[in-house]
């Protein structure tokens, strides 16, 4: 049996956080022989119902569950973490300014970078889902200077997987069998799902068999406001959907996704596909055993350059307002 591996999750009593974690003790996200310890992290009055989860997870008798720690200490949390997932975050409310928001976001994702960086394993892997998430992202990088930033990512899968199904199902097959749905840029209504370069398993290409205006509007603008769809049915955010996309992130980056491409939201250096430099912008990538690498030389149409330097923009406006909220 192999050393157990230590996974955090801020927020840890919240419902992402209830759908996530019996997935990650089961061994279907790293594997059917990995045991793994829950490190569980949320403020103090969410301690209580935190103790509540941590009952559930031992009575789920998973037999790769090695232990769960709940807390309200980011250095106990994060100690000896090999990843994390960052699922806290301060949500907008009614009548607050973008401003407001990050400032209360940049507070968290400080504060947590540098407990991260002090004491999670040197090679900790990051995935930051509490929004703004990409911009989240690159404040907790700057938060801990000693974790590569390409350790840091953002969730954009939930995003990649709504278009994946939508996609499948406007040309009549199983979602298993579209492949080649990117996601470019902000995990907002600025994001790009693009199928320009999707197929199905056959071979047939989604913008052979679907109406061009429909892909470059409705299909659009469906994946786009899914989120705040879902929320005004449920009058809650999406939470299965979201833990599942979590998973899926998680599972492909460990253990690799077969030659797939996904889109993961990663550290720009500003030379691939025209992302702006220093912001966190989703990318197609391919993912072998603990790595992935940007897909590269895809060709890039009129329409798409627009949808793509548009959400690079909104990113480039939300770090520099991160950054002076740092100063």
């Amino acid at each position: 049996m192999k050393d157990p591996i230590t996974i955090v999750v801020t927020g840890g009593a919240g419902q992402i956080a209830y759908s996530l974690l019996p997935p990650l003790a089961s061994g279907s996200v790293f594997g059917n022989d990995q045991p793994v310890k829950l490190h569980l992290l949320d403020i103090p009055p969410a301690q209580t119902a935190l103790e509540g989860v941590k009952m559930e997870l031992e009575d789920l008798a998973y037999p790769l569950l090695a232990g769960v720690v709940g807390t309200d200490d980011p250095a106990l949390a994060f100690k000896g973490a090999d990843y994390a997932v960052f699922l806290g975050a301060f949500p907008r409310k009614e009548g607050m300014e973008r401003k407001d928001v990050m400032a209360k976001n940049v507070g968290i994702f400080n504060s947590q970078g540098k407990a991260l960086s002090d004491h999670a394993s040197p090679n900790v892997k990051c995935l930051v889902v509490g929004n703004p998430a990409n911009t989240n992202a690159a404040i907790l990088s700057a938060a801990a200077p000693a974790i590569p930033k390409e350790n840091i990512t953002a969730l954009t899968r939930l995003d990649h997987n709504r278009a994946q199904s939508l996609a499948a199902a406007k040309v009549g097959v199983p979602c298993d069998q579209v492949e080649g749905v990117i996601i470019w840029g902000n995990h907002s209504s600025t994001q790009y799902p693009d199928v320009r370069h999707a197929k199905t398993t056959e071979g047939i290409k989604v913008m052979d068999k679907v109406d061009h205006a429909y892909l470059e509007g409705e299909f659009l603008s469906t994946i786009q406001k899914r989120g705040a769809a879902v929320i005004a049915a449920r009058k809650l955010s999406s939470a299965a959907s979201a833990a599942k996309a979590i998973c899926d992130h998680l599972r492909d980056w460990a253990l690799g996704s077969d030659g797939r491409v996904v889109s993961m939201a990663i550290y720009s250096d500003g030379s691939h596909y025209g992302a702006p430099a220093g912001v966190y912008y989703s990318m197609p990538v391919v993912c072998t055993a603990g790595s992935y690498k940007i897909v590269e030389g895809l060709p890039i149409d009129d329409f798409s350059r627009g949808m793509m330097d548009a959400t690079g923009a909104e990113l480039a406006e939300e770090l520099v307002l991160a950054q002076e909220l740092l100063k």
